[in-house]
């Protein structure tokens, strides 16, 4: 059989389009991939303790709270997380005091089918969660791929946020770096 053929009858559109960090501070680490990679404009936007509903930390009910900024470099997406929030799916990576890469990100449109397919591989999910009718989680896949995979509902608001950071990163001439 067909292997390819396989692989489509999962649920998750494997398509990866996000590739995150953890650091510390996050417009010091804003302006470092501005200045050495050339990537920006970065677009921040910080998530206090409330913003998020039906948080979960490893099953259990918990809270959540980061600050976010998001650029483009050609066809990937690039996150900066700087967690508020200790015990969480960042820290289970990157403890505190420390940087470096934490997940990569696809899209669903099957938030539950794709929760349950990958629960039954093993892959428990770290954190859940949901902001305005978008369900989130990162799944523990460290060992598949030595990090972890978030998956988010795909919908148009966010589709088009994304848009727009990916339309303001084309023509990017340097300035505003941190909007």
């Amino acid at each position: 059989m067909n292997p390819w053929k396989i692989a489509l009858k999962k649920p998750t559109d494997r398509t990866a389009f996000q590739n995150a960090w953890v650091v510390n501070d996050i417009e010091a680490a804003c302006m470092k991939w501005v200045k050495e990679m050339g990537v920006g404009p970065f677009f921040l936007n910080e998530y206090p303790n409330g913003t998020f509903s039906e948080v979960t930390y490893r099953g259990e009910p918990a809270e959540l709270s980061m600050k976010v900024a998001i650029a483009q470099a050609g066809p990937v997406q690039i996150e900066l997380i700087e967690p508020m929030t200790e015990t969480c799916a960042y820290r289970d990576i990157v403890p505190k005091g420390k940087e470096g890469f934490h997940h990569m990100c696809v899209w669903t449109l099957d938030f539950k089918a794709d929760s349950s397919y990958f629960e039954n591989l093993g892959y428990a999910a770290a954190n859940t969660g949901r902001i305005r009718n978008n369900d989130f989680a990162y799944f523990d896949t460290r060992p598949l791929m030595g990090c972890m995979l978030e998956v988010i509902t795909k919908n148009p608001q966010t589709q088009d946020r994304f848009a727009m950071i990916a339309e303001a990163a084309v023509n990017w001439d340097g300035q505003n770096p941190i909007r």
